[in-house]
């Protein structure tokens, strides 16, 4: 089964269920698949790694959203974001802990002789490359710098 048909099976079950928060989630993301799918070349049919692509831009936004809300004091719509952004997790690959991302980058580093701050532009795109949906990009930035200096 597709990520776009889980989905889909996933929408009637909330429905059924009334779960509105899940439901408001899934309907984001097959409002999001449907658009995608309506794109030049795409003949309606989504891939699962172009669905994954799809569903961490959405989480991100979510995070964003969550992040700027809660500084802000809105809790309800804090509360709204990170429901969705619950959901939308369920369909994404495990992300990889603080301690994976560094062991993984300190491979890449020795694998590429990089040892210093300056090697930070050098060694960012491979690693962005490497972790392409086991990890957040501020995440390994973050992770990157603390190795580097």
């Amino acid at each position: 089964m597709t990520l776009q048909e889980k989905v889909n099976v996933d929408i009637i079950t909330a429905m059924k269920a009334k779960d509105e928060a899940s439901l408001r989630a899934l309907r984001g993301l097959k409002s999001a698949l449907l658009l995608a799918g309506s794109e030049a070349g795409a003949n309606g049919i989504v891939s699962d790694e172009q669905a994954i692509k799809i569903f961490q831009k959405l989480a991100k936004q979510r995070k964003e959203s969550l992040d700027i809300f809660l500084q802000n004091g809105r809790t309800d719509l804090a509360k709204t974001e990170s429901e969705e952004l619950s959901v939308i997790e369920k369909y994404l690959p495990a992300q990889l802990t603080e301690e994976q991302i560094k062991q993984e980058l300190t491979i890449l580093l020795q694998a590429n002789g990089a040892n210093s701050a300056a090697d930070f532009s050098k060694v960012m795109p491979l690693a962005m490359k490497h972790f392409a949906g086991k990890a957040d990009g501020k995440q390994i930035s973050a992770c990157l710098k603390e190795l580097l200096t």
